[in-house]
């Protein structure tokens, strides 16, 4: 591949990682730590009163702003990626992408009103869209196409979203909740959302600010000009129509992306329901400290950083047995349980707090940690197995437009998460989980039971004789 970097092309001599790739890697962290640092708190700053640092929404309304914002974010990047392969290499759009999102920080920051809100959120959505398909893009660029090793750069690059992911609601909820959190003479509690929002900003700037300073040295000229410029005799030869296994398989593609909005769905609870019923009904006290309610939010990342590893080695473990490994719709069927197991065990804890805050009945947090630990092993089942689907089962011609697909499915799937909190003011949160376990739990079975079909339109042993996909 043209501009791929390589350190030592010596054949049989195991080679290092491009410096880049770890450029890249702090890039995201930042990225990431602006993102999530910003939604660990964006329903608490929502509904919050005006006089407690807030907008004063009421809940339905803020958890449906929340399903669409985290839905666009998903959606964008469909458009940023288009617009980045024809007109701009993949450095200035993640530039530009970085600048965009951390001017919506900022705004959010500066305006505690309802425009701000809608700007800052915009400026996020819009900034997310050029950043996010072409960093990940940019890290495939370092490598030639059969690279061994990207496998494994791409394993190095998730820590660094997780990485990110895991510190950034720590420091939003010491910021907003502790550092910057004051008491009236009234006894009214004002919670410091704004400088947490401008720490989401700040990170954002240290990320482009490394960037750019160090792309020339460890990037070389790679992402500098835009793919159109750069196709190649087997990029017009691709455009040849699919054959009928390649039909079979982008049919595979499409119908697991439909489960992975269900799983998405009930996942993304965390940041919409999760947050409000932890802040309600869960006993955050520990030795006198009250723990703010974004922290729980490092609970994903956490189990994923710990987690990962053992899961990684389970399946490569089951692979080198006589049986081999389980099929991807095999192990996304387990996300899926898992994840209904997950809400399952939320059940009991709402059975004894109800939906009521102003009963002032809680639970331990044993319920929440327990959960997510649930929901991180479900996500280890589906969402890197469903990438490693797209990436070795996509038609060449199609990959990028299966891929943005792919990511669809979970722009759809946030909207739907925040339409389906809402719904907790009107039904309770007893009837929203106990409906999501079930949901969840049946369509893993399901899918369970389609795994055997979807394995043979797969038609695995044409891509790879050595292993089971």
């Amino acid at each position: 591949m043209e501009g791929a970097i390589n350190e030592n092309s010596q054949t049989g001599k195991k080679r290092k990682h491009p410096k880049g790739l770890f450029l890249l890697f702090i890039t995201e962290m930042w990225e990431r730590y602006s993102y999530y640092g910003m939604r660990s708190i964006l329903v608490l700053y929502l509904t919050a009163e005006l006089i407690s640092g807030g907008l004063g929404m009421d809940k339905e309304s803020a958890l449906m702003l929340y399903g669409l914002y985290t839905g666009l974010v998903y959606f964008t990047p469909l458009i940023g990626g288009y617009l980045t392969d024809r007109l701009m290499g993949l450095r200035t759009a993640i530039t530009i992408g970085g600048i965009t999102m951390a001017a919506g920080d900022f705004t959010l920051f500066a305006v505690q009103e309802q425009w701000g809100l809608y700007l800052g959120l915009l400026l996020l959505i819009i900034g997310n869209g050029f950043f996010k398909p072409n960093i990940s893009t940019l890290v495939g660029e370092l490598y030639d196409k059969n690279d061994p090793r990207k496998d494994s750069a791409f394993t190095i690059f998730y820590m660094g979203i997780n990485l990110g992911a895991l510190i950034s609601p720590l420091v939003a909820g010491l910021i907003y909740a502790t550092w910057f959190h004051d008491t009236t003479a009234n006894g009214i509690e004002v919670f410091g959302f704004k400088y947490a929002f401008l720490a989401s900003s700040i990170g954002m700037i240290i990320g482009q600010v490394t960037f750019n300073s160090l792309s020339k040295k460890y990037l070389g000229d790679v992402g500098v000009k835009p793919a159109a410029t750069m196709a190649t005799p087997e990029d017009r030869k691709n455009a040849a129509p699919l054959t009928k296994h390649e039909k079979h398989r982008t049919a595979v593609i499409l119908i697991l992306a439909c489960f992975t909005v269900m799983f998405w769905a009930g996942f993304e609870q965390a940041g919409a329901s999760f947050t409000l019923y932890t802040r309600d009904f869960v006993d955050r006290t520990v030795f006198g400290y009250e723990i703010p309610v974004s922290f729980f939010q490092s609970l994903n990342p956490l189990f994923i950083l710990l987690l990962a590893p053992v899961v990684s080695a389970l399946w490569y473990k089951l692979s080198r047995t006589k049986r081999g490994d389980f099929s991807i719709p095999t192990k996304m069927s387990f996300g899926l349980i898992l994840l209904g197991l997950g809400f399952m065990v939320m059940v009991p804890a709402v059975m004894i707090t109800g939906s009521d805050e102003s009963a002032a009945v809680q639970v331990s947090m044993l319920f929440m940690i327990v959960t997510y630990l649930l929901h991180t092993l479900g996500e280890l089942s589906l969402s890197p197995i469903g990438l490693s689907l797209v990436s070795k089962m996509s038609p060449v011609k199609i990959a990028s437009l299966l891929m943005g697909v792919w990511f669809l499915s979970n722009a759809a799937a946030n909207y739907m998460a925040g339409y389906i909190a809402s719904l907790t003011t009107e039904f309770g949160y007893l009837e929203i989980f106990t409906y999501l376990g079930i949901a969840a739990f049946a369509l893993g079975l399901v899918l369970l039971a389609l795994s055997k079909p979807l394995q043979k339109l797969m038609h695995v042993d044409e891509i790879d004789n050595s292993s089971r996909v």
